[in-house]
């Protein structure tokens, strides 16, 4: 999968491989359960040979009862590794005390490797039956041999729980790499038809399944917004066409009335018109943003825009400044910082009544401010919004949200502030 995820603000978040987490997740798993088995298996094998012990000791107690009962006199134990006692003071030294400080302890370790299991007979007070058995012993001697073997063995399974793991991956993860791969930065109309049938009948499938027919769907959409692009460009600029001609057909015939300011505003507005229509399907089409793209002066595109937009500040107090450091050359498609400088200009021009509006470049950072009444908190609060793309509001909002969907189309940065009039930053990646 490619390593190319990011967050709304642009900051790549780390990858994180399926496989790798399976293959994981199934190691750790048999890790931990071969553990619990081993000890399991560890503390079963103690208690087998303690409770076999003990049974024997018991047996042997029972007997040596049995025959004091009958003969009224202890006799000597039937095996040689057991013998009783008849006071606490005289057990052997490596328990004596111990016992002594805890009479409910059965089992003792000794000196020199030596291991006591201790019977108090319950019918005879002071008697005790002490099994000295280490001979007996098949657990404790090789405690250190069981404990290697058993880390060999949860190796061995962890080993081949990673083989396992590794399949069970591979076998997982191929399918969905593969339809990450098949709809991975490719255009909906260009998606294979019916994709989804390649892939196995399972959750994989379910996923290819519903991005199919999201895709279909979205195609469809794009396929009637193009429809409607197509249409609405006819509708649009045919009226505008015939109203600046009707503009220029008066103005021929009533030469005298140059100034005439009804007829003016009817001419700014249709420009304005055709301007916005030409802006709106120019965004609508979603052309490739590589498309056309090459080094170009910016400093001429900026002198047009100005003289375009003029018509915006007729009679009005505004100085305009350009700077010198816009004679620089950007790496961009011409149409569309076209219609970023008209937006921006345009705006700018507008809304400022009185004062001045500049235009500069620092380093690939076009900047606009002016001295107007700056925006509206809740057009800011839109446009700056991430999570709000493409959102439209009347006067100086409309303007920016135009700006700000060229911006995300083009991989452009947007910044402003909006205080004592409006500074409009954006860096031209």
């Amino acid at each position: 999968m490619k390593n190319k995820t990011s967050n709304s603000n642009n900051r790549p978040i780390k990858f994180h491989s399926l496989s790798k987490k399976i293959v994981s997740q199934f190691c750790l798993f048999t890790l931990v359960i071969s553990t619990v088995w081993c000890m399991f298996c560890f503390i079963l094998m103690y208690n087998i040979e303690d409770e076999f012990i003990e049974r024997e000791v018991r047996q042997e107690a029972q007997y040596l009862q049995q025959g004091y009962d009958q003969n009224k006199f202890w006799s000597d134990s039937r095996v040689s590794y057991m013998q009783l006692y008849f006071s606490k003071n005289t057990l052997p030294d490596d328990i004596k005390q111990r016992y002594i400080d805890e009479p409910n302890r059965k089992e003792f370790s000794g000196e020199d490797g030596r291991h006591y299991h201790l019977l108090a007979l319950p019918k005879s007070e002071n008697i005790y039956l002490v099994a000295e058995v280490s001979e007996m012993l098949l657990v404790r001697p090789f405690t250190k041999g069981i404990l290697k073997l058993m880390l060999i063995a949860g190796l061995i399974l962890v080993l081949l729980a990673f083989v396992i793991a590794w399949h069970l991956a591979r076998k997982t993860a191929i399918p969905l790499k593969q339809l990450a791969d098949l709809v991975d930065g490719v255009a909906p109309e260009n998606i294979p038809d019916k994709f989804a049938e390649q892939f196995p009948n399972n959750e994989i499938g379910i996923l290819a399944q519903t991005l199919e027919t999201a895709m279909m769907r979205i195609n469809q959409s794009l396929v009637r917004e193009k429809c409607f692009t197509r249409d609405v460009s006819h509708e649009l600029r045919t009226p505008v066409a015939i109203i600046k001609n009707a503009v220029e057909v008066y103005r021929n015939q009533h030469s005298a009335d140059e100034n005439n300011p009804v007829i003016d505003r009817i001419s700014q507005a249709s420009t304005q018109m055709e301007q916005t229509v030409t802006t709106l399907l120019t965004l609508a089409r979603e052309e490739h943003t590589e498309v056309d793209k090459k080094h170009i002066k910016i400093l001429p595109l900026i002198e047009q825009s100005i003289i375009d937009q003029n018509h915006l500040i007729n009679n009005k107090p505004i100085e305009v400044t350009v700077n010198d450091n816009c004679n620089v050359e950007v790496y961009a498609q011409s149409g569309m910082l076209t219609v970023l400088l008209d937006n921006l200009i345009g705006n700018a021009f507008q809304y400022t009544q009185q004062g001045k509006v500049t235009i500069e470049m620092q380093d690939k950072t076009l900047i606009v401010a002016d001295t107007g009444p700056g925006i509206e908190p809740s057009i800011s609060d839109n446009i700056t919004d991430p999570a709000v793309k493409g959102s439209q509001s009347t006067g100086y909002g409309f303007g920016l949200s135009i700006v700000k969907r060229l911006c995300e189309q083009q991989g452009w940065l947007l910044t402003f502030s909006s205080e004592q009039g409006t500074k409009i930053s954006i860096t031209l990646k």
